[in-house]
């Protein structure tokens, strides 16, 4: 389902959280829960993901992850302080001690000079702290640009893992 290259970065996701007995959380909006679909493609990943959020609205963002509606309309979704704080809401929300977020402009509309598709902003949340990532992937195709930002997230749930 996955290339195998992201199924091996959900592998060595899934074996560092169970390592150090922590739960997982994803709050994902332009990935539509793929990353929680990479993770929970790999046999045991119950013993790692606590749960997955599909937040691709704004108010979903709000209602599900308690990011607040002004942060939204003065940065709007696509940002770094809408990705920061849907990572630790999906922390607060859940039972989880790593989450990453995901929220971003796939195409083949919707962007603008200043949000332009291809534009992803990651976070991901652990005992280490926030981290934030802004990718740029261009306007490569939707699906190119999703695949791309599941790397990324995967990749961020190894660093705050600590792997």
């Amino acid at each position: 389902m996955f290339p195998a290259d992201v199924e091996s970065l959900a592998r060595q996701v899934i074996e560092a959280a169970s390592l150090r007995g922590l739960m997982l959380a994803t709050a994902e909006s332009c990935t539509g829960g793929l990353v929680t679909g990479a993770l929970t493609a790999v046999p045991g990943s119950s013993t790692a993901v606590e749960r997955g959020f599909v937040t691709y609205s704004n108010a979903a963002k709000s209602d599900l992850l308690g990011v607040s509606a002004d942060l939204i309309a003065r940065d709007g979704a696509v940002s770094e302080s809408v990705a920061r704080a849907m990572a630790t809401g999906a922390l607060d929300r859940s039972a989880a001690q790593v989450s990453v977020a995901v929220t971003g402009v796939a195409g083949p509309g919707g962007g603008s000079p200043d949000k332009p598709v291809g534009l992803v902003h990651f976070a991901a949340a652990g005992p280490a702290g926030v981290i934030h990532v802004e990718r740029r992937f261009g306007d490569t195709g939707r699906e190119a640009v999703r695949l791309a930002s599941v790397r990324v997230a995967l990749e961020l749930l190894l660093d705050r893992i600590g792997a």
